[in-house]
């Protein structure tokens, strides 16, 4: 008959159990490894230098992964909030930046096109939820990119992200360079511009909206400058030249449910509100049209952006927008800028330090 007493029942403490693996430590020391191997294997781990497994250093090209593999690999992005570092915390946006593939657009003007496009895609997390699985973002991509188009790649993403994220809140967003064929100002010559593009889907809430960014690069002779050198030019008979320079517009609309706007419509809309847009083919006729153009468009930096406001607000398929203007001045060592907003989808009291210094385009 055994008798056992409560003792062996009683969980060790921390002190007994590191004087146990003192003696444990001390016995290994001195065992064959035989001796080691009838008692446990795994006690060789305890010495220093000894018991680590010889493992295989040629790359298992023909290994083959089953469910019961994949199930068994650990999940710590994906694992409980007892594993949360820090605060537990709402994060509004978690997720991947420039992720890069080819997507097909729609066009007004140049039928469809294929175009590298970056890709930003985020959503919401809970504050008892660890972390997302990153690479469904992607997986979500790759399934529609081959069969759908421009705002419809977005939308069916989104609509997997959400479902496979379990998130409230998503955004996606998709950037690419965007051609345009235009014409030059006298000579008959046509050439390719270029336009930084950003399509948008917040969905927030169950709230979406579709937002169309444009970077529209103009020229800007300053008015007073102008003035000044006409005036240096008609009292004096002094030859002086006004300043002007490469500008930069950030125009960011909301496009109203229901509507279609073009690429090439805010392109137009842009244009017409600062007609000095940079050329891409020019002779000397037309660098002297492109003189004469900036003379009866001379602009400031308030102008421009309330030239693009009129523009925006005459265009109904428009709702929100918001227009950062970037002059990057010739005459001084700064910039002159200003930021313009429409609605509530882009009002914010705070300004990212480096909004401005991403206007700069080196062509």
């Amino acid at each position: 008959m055994n008798i056992h007493t409560p003792e062996l029942d009683r969980q060790p403490s921390r002190e007994e159990a590191e004087a146990a693996l003192a003696v444990l430590k001390r016995w290994a020391g001195k065992a064959s490894d035989a001796e080691i191997a009838t008692l446990d294997s795994a006690v060789a781990y305890l010495l220093p230098g000894e018991g680590y497994p010889a493992l295989s250093r040629v790359y298992p090209s023909d290994f083959v992964v089953d469910e019961a593999y994949k199930d068994s690999l650990p999940d710590l992005q994906n694992g409980p909030a007892s594993l949360i570092r820090g605060e537990k915390a709402l994060i509004q946006h978690v997720g991947i930046s420039n992720f890069r593939l080819p997507i097909r657009y729609r066009t007004r003007d140049n039928g469809d096109l294929t175009l590298e496009t970056s890709v930003t895609g985020t959503v919401s997390l809970e504050a008892e939820k660890k972390g997302i699985n990153m690479s469904r973002i992607m997986r979500s991509f790759y399934a529609h990119a081959e069969r759908d188009f421009s705002f419809a790649v977005i939308e069916h993403a989104l609509e997997d992200y959400k479902r496979d994220l379990e998130s409230f809140d998503a955004r996606i967003q998709m950037r690419f360079s965007f051609p345009v064929k235009v014409g030059s100002l006298r000579s008959g010559l046509s050439g390719w511009q270029y336009y930084d593009i950003a399509l948008e889907l917040v969905d927030v809430a169950g709230v979406r909206k579709k937002i169309m960014h444009l970077d529209f690069v103009y020229s800007s002779t300053c008015p007073c400058s102008l003035e000044l050198s006409e005036h240096a030019r008609r009292t004096r008979g002094q030859l002086a030249t006004p300043h002007s320079q490469r500008s930069v517009a950030r125009i960011s609309v909301e496009v109203k449910p229901g509507t279609r706007l073009w690429f090439e419509d805010l392109i137009d809309l842009a244009r017409e509100a600062v007609p000095t847009e940079t050329q891409v083919m020019v002779k000397r006729e037309d660098e002297q049209a492109f003189a004469e153009l900036n003379a009866a468009n001379p602009i400031f930096v308030e102008d421009a952006a309330r030239s693009f406001c009129q523009a925006l607000k005459g265009d109904g398929r428009i709702g929100d927008f918001r227009i950062v203007a970037s002059h990057q001045e010739s005459l001084h060592s700064h910039d002159a800028v200003s930021v313009l907003t429409e609605g509530e989808t882009f009002a914010q009291e705070s300004l990212d330090p480096r909004l401005f210094s991403t206007l700069f385009h080196v062509g």
